[in-house]
């Protein structure tokens, strides 16, 4: 496994396991467990997931020690402010049964993200949190978060694969010291992306699958990914990306397949704002 120091030296797994829309708790417990025995240490999670106490049991029950680790969970919108954030930070400890987190990021870029990372500077300068983030900042956002914080954010996890690779935002991530992270690494599975073409055949010229042909142009781009599966063969597939590279002429063919906008999700429209805002996940 390779890693990668954030910005402020924290050592960070360049891969790691998503356990989003995976809310059942056994089976979301039993692919924790599968992922940790495979050989993942990064595990993320999120209040929204609906699932950080089947996440924490599988750590308890995996023997491995805490400090080789790296467990990643988020803060909703519901819980946005500077006390919503410290509140909701707390409660998703005790649900993991952690004693600190080695990343928190703030959710979505709505309501009072402000007063949340506000919070969230205090807690990792408690020690609570070894790393503070965000998830899809759009690179308006997240420049203005940089030019206004204390503490720069280490990660910004965002949509990024092969039909949607972001390189603009990449350039503002780049320029402000944010690690990308990958959420969707694998399109969700939509688009075709299993049986596309180019990726096919660049994965038959390695002798490897599409779906590690698609991992590892990330990581090549220094991004950092967290694809998911439930399935413990696709979860040792996913990992075994790591002793062979792809070479200028793979990675220019895959730049070819870039869209340009997301087929999954567009934040930028009202409707999403909307729609995101409106989902509580407590009383």
């Amino acid at each position: 496994m390779q890693t990668i120091s954030l910005n402020n030296g924290v050592v960070m797994p360049l891969e790691g396991f998503g356990v989003f829309q995976i809310p059942d708790a056994a089976q979301c417990e039993q692919a924790v467990s599968d992922a940790l025995e495979t050989g993942y240490r990064l595990i993320d999670t999120a209040a929204a997931y609906f699932n950080e106490e089947a996440v924490g049991k599988a750590i308890q029950k995996s023997g491995i020690p805490r400090e080789e680790l790296f467990i990643t969970t988020k803060l909703w919108i519901q819980d946005a402010g500077y006390e919503p954030a410290k509140r909701a930070f707390q409660t998703s400890l005790d649900k993991l049964g952690l004693d600190y987190l080695d990343l928190y990021l703030i959710h979505q870029p709505l309501g009072d993200y402000y007063g949340s990372w506000r919070a969230m500077e205090e807690l990792y300068e408690a020690g609570k949190i070894r790393a503070i983030g965000v998830c899809n900042f759009y690179p308006e956002r997240l420049a203005d978060l940089c030019l206004h914080a204390k503490v720069l954010p280490a990660v910004n996890q965002v949509e990024l694969h092969p039909f949607f690779q972001q390189e603009e935002a990449l350039k503002t991530m780049k320029e402000f010291g944010v690690l990308p992270e990958a959420w969707g690494p694998l399109a969700e599975g939509a688009q075709g992306i299993f049986q596309n073409e180019t990726l096919a055949a660049i994965a038959k010229k390695h002798g490897k699958t599409v779906a590690q042909v698609a991992l590892r142009w990330n990581t090549q781009r220094g991004v950092a990914i967290i694809p998911k599966s439930i399935h413990k063969a696709r979860m040792v597939e996913n990992l075994d990306i790591w002793e062979f590279a792809l070479d200028e002429s793979d990675m220019a063919a895959i730049a070819a397949l870039d869209l340009g906008q997301s087929k999954i999700i567009d934040h930028t429209l009202p409707t999403t704002v909307k729609r995101l805002s409106q989902l509580r996940i407590h009383a």
